[in-house]
């Protein structure tokens, strides 16, 4: 096990096994939010579903369409269990902010240091604590 300090862009708790892409990805005609499924065909995970699981990424791409996408997910029950970041992203933090408020649903987002950042692998079991910790229990080979 191994723990990493992130930054809470929105505080929660969450875990679930991580989907990582190092590659940035446009929620907006990116990812459906119907189903939860990565659509964007020249996308490293083009096919994965994302719902329940820890979505690891740089940052999305876009504009506030990010935002609206995370959000719909959130409402219908297809989002992630939480999103770990390399950077600061305020248009998906914006999003889970939203949701929190309206359906009373946290889908947490940390942002992590680049070099912690680049440890996680997909597989791997995430725990997210509202403190901006992250736990990582290396998936097995």
């Amino acid at each position: 096990m191994e723990l990493m300090t992130g930054t809470p862009m929105v505080e929660g708790n969450a875990s679930g096994s991580a989907l990582v892409t190092r590659e940035p990805l446009s929620f907006w005609g990116g990812l459906d939010p119907a189903s939860g499924e990565i659509i964007d065909r020249r996308h490293e995970l083009s096919g994965q579903k994302v719902t329940g699981q820890v979505l690891v990424l740089p940052y999305s791409r876009g504009s506030t369409t990010a935002s609206t996408v995370l959000l719909e997910t959130i409402r219908v029950g297809t989002a992630p269990a939480a999103i770990v970041a390399s950077c600061v992203d305020p248009m998906l933090a914006l999003g889970a902010v939203v949701a929190s408020e309206l359906y009373d649903r946290v889908v947490p987002v940390i942002a992590l240091n680049e070099m912690d950042f680049q440890r996680l692998r997909t597989g791997d079991r995430v725990t997210i604590r509202s403190d901006g910790t992250v736990e990582r229990v290396a998936a097995e080979n």
